[in-house]
């Protein structure tokens, strides 16, 4: 009963605090990105039009995600894992970075999979936005966000994770996924394209455009190990670097 009431409290709470982020995060980068017309990605197209349908369906979105990590919370706190949770602001520091790195990984192939004929039913609705916005990260159906983010619960039961260390993946994971999905382009440059491994905006706006290509989540390692990554990527993100006018200092 302990853990059952613990687990609805934390999912309560969890979800309030993730929709608050999810609204919070959503706006202030709209209102941004709107000053800067000449930065979106795809011109032409109007990704608002869907906002109402995915809003809605990410108000279910992050009750799932919500469930999983109260769910690897309360699996950690009652000692439910192979391995106690490291301590301290290093174990917490260690915690993040194993779950980021792993969700990485384990993110690439699960996308991987959604987009097999058997699992593709699941993933259809997040792929009706062809020009995504801020509102479209959490827009998925039930069976595609339990598959996604039912990696905190296999990494606290199968990892030395504290609870703060989930906190900390799953901050970056939101506003991670709100600026990959918000369409505008703030961020290409060097950092962003080979050799290095980190992405910008551009490089899940193709997959959604494209479908068939970058796969990847925070990184493009595993795209460019598999040969999943658009051959254009990198040359689009120089040629955006180069043209793309600086942002008024504020």
């Amino acid at each position: 009963m302990a853990f059952a009431a613990h687990l609805a409290v934390l999912t309560a709470l969890i979800w309030a605090a993730t929709t608050a982020l999810y609204f919070a995060g959503g706006l202030a980068i709209r209102a941004y990105a709107r000053r800067y017309p000449e930065r979106k990605i795809q011109a032409r197209a109007d990704g608002e039009a869907r906002a109402r349908a995915e809003i809605m369906e990410s108000l279910r979105s992050i009750a799932i995600t919500s469930f999983c990590m109260a769910l690897a919370i309360c699996l950690s706190l009652f000692g439910w894992t192979l391995w106690s949770p490291m301590e301290g602001w290093i174990g917490i520091a260690i915690g993040a970075a194993l779950l980021i790195l792993g969700y990485d990984l384990y993110y690439y192939w699960a996308h991987r999979l959604l987009h097999t004929k058997r699992f593709v039913r699941f993933h259809r609705w997040h792929h009706q936005s062809r020009a995504p916005t801020v509102w479209s990260t959490d827009s998925q159906s039930p069976v595609e966000t339990l598959m996604i983010q039912s990696w905190m619960i296999f990494a606290v039961i199968l990892l030395p994770i504290p609870p703060l260390a989930l906190v900390v993946h799953r901050l970056y994971d939101h506003f991670n996924g709100q600026l990959g999905h918000c369409g505008y382009e703030f961020f290409a440059d060097r950092s962003t394209r080979a050799p290095s491994p980190l992405v910008c905006t551009t490089y899940h706006d193709q997959h959604h455009e494209l479908y068939s290509w970058n796969y990847g989540n925070f990184t493009s390692i595993w795209d460019r190990l598999h040969g999943t990554l658009h051959p254009d990527y990198d040359q689009l993100v120089k040629a955006r670097e180069a043209t793309a006018p600086p942002a008024p200092a504020e």
